[in-house]
């Protein structure tokens, strides 16, 4: 269908780039919505299916704020897998679709008939995407994984607090995010080549993978210098000056490691002469005398505000920012520009904002086409779509498939 014909239509999703994509969302938890998110931020058709009779999500209540957050722009439908006539219409339902997004456990899948060859049997042209705590296979394929957990064994806590208080976690779900964003990558590598090749793939990752993957320098510099990274607190690893200084007021963060923010950095301070200090004049000497430079510097900057410094760096062209909250950050100007809080209308939780899309597509505006939806609001218009009446659903649902 052209443009003309789906403006033509009415359809909200008309010029968004994922519209003519059909995807069926068996997630749960994080990771896997994450994923489908973007898929579903962007146009595609997505319906949701979970089993009958589940009114609260896997990750809190579903009218909770976590839930509507993440499966805003879907359809829903109610359907049970572990019956045979659920997956023979979850099976006509992937007839049809262009992509299928799971993230049980490895095995799950398999007992309940709904993995990637069984799909592939009905439609080659399927894009299969899961997602698992640690692998499709291996050791620890059969394992359960959540985020905190990959964070320890992807050896993130090993380096992330201060020196000497022992393993931290971070302070988001970083590894399933990481996964779903990967995933969502995926996703549209395995559709670009299918326009190649007319076949679908099974793409995959897992929250190990992710989160070994976001190691990334610290990663190579165990693989390639075979160094074995400690925590660092606030600053750096490697980079100094880059960390938290007090204010008189609160407390700002400051990146001015390289060697022409450093110079420019000891002049905004006012303190020309740190540039020719033996071992403060290069990279190495500064962090070998961490310490030594962070207090010198916060001698400095505890003797002005906050935005005092950050008027004065700015102006210097140096990285520097306040370290706001939650709330503050929603209240910045940048943010508010941005307009990372979207409005969505609930047609029974009433007006809210939920998380933007970061990705920004010129000329394109993703919008929150649809609320997140109650658990089965949209069974009925789904098999209406497969050609069953009325009274066909309400057999289903009579006997618990649906």
């Amino acid at each position: 269908m052209d443009e003309a014909s789906l403006a033509g239509e009415g359809r909200v999703d008309a010029g968004l780039p994922l519209r003519r994509l059909k995807v069926l969302d068996l997630t749960v938890a994080r990771a896997g919505p994450t994923c489908v998110r973007h898929l579903a931020d962007w146009g595609a058709d997505v319906v949701r299916i979970e089993p009958p009779g589940k009114s609260v999500g896997e990750i809190g209540a579903r009218d909770g704020f976590d839930f509507q957050n993440l499966h805003r722009n879907k359809r829903a439908i109610e359907l049970d897998l572990k019956s045979e006539r659920g997956k023979a219409i979850f099976l006509e339902l992937a007839r049809d679709a262009d992509v299928i997004v799971e993230n049980m456990r490895a095995q799950v899948k398999f007992r309940l008939g709904v993995d990637y060859e069984s799909v592939r049997r009905v439609n080659r042209r399927i894009v299969y995407a899961s997602i698992s705590g640690f692998g499709q296979d291996g050791p620890y394929g059969h394992r359960a994984g959540v985020d905190q957990i990959a964070q320890g064994m992807g050896g993130l806590m090993s380096i992330t607090g201060e020196p000497g208080q022992g393993p931290l976690r971070v302070g988001i779900p970083i590894a399933d995010l990481t996964a779903g964003n990967l995933l969502a990558l995926a996703v549209m590598m395995a559709l670009f080549q299918r326009e190649e090749t007319g076949e679908g793939r099974w793409v995959h990752t897992s929250l190990l993978e992710a989160q070994v993957f976001m190691l990334d320098f610290q990663a190579s510099r165990w693989l390639l210098a075979g160094e074995v990274a400690k925590p660092a607190g606030n600053d750096h690893p490697t980079a100094i000056p880059t960390g938290v200084f007090p204010t008189a007021d609160r407390p700002i963060t400051i990146a001015a490691s390289s060697p022409r923010l450093w110079g420019r950095f000891c002049d905004a301070l006012g303190r020309p002469e740190w540039k020719d200090r033996p071992g403060w004049n290069t990279g190495e000497g500064r962090s070998k005398d961490r310490k030594a430079i962070n207090d010198a510097i916060a001698a400095v900057t505890r003797e002005q505000p906050s935005l005092h410094w950050i008027a004065v760096l700015d102006e210097a062209g140096i990285p520097c920012g306040p370290i706001n909250t939650i709330d503050q950050t929603f209240d910045d100007p940048q943010v508010r520009h941005l307009g990372l809080a979207r409005p969505v209308e609930h047609p029974r939780l009433g007006p809210q904002r939920i998380v933007g899309t970061p990705i920004n597509l010129d000329g394109l505006e993703d919008r929150i086409r649809r609320p997140t939806p109650d658990a089965g609001q949209h069974t009925d218009e789904v098999l209406a779509g497969l050609g069953y009446d009325r009274d066909a659903v309400a057999r289903l649902r009579a006997e618990g498939v649906v």
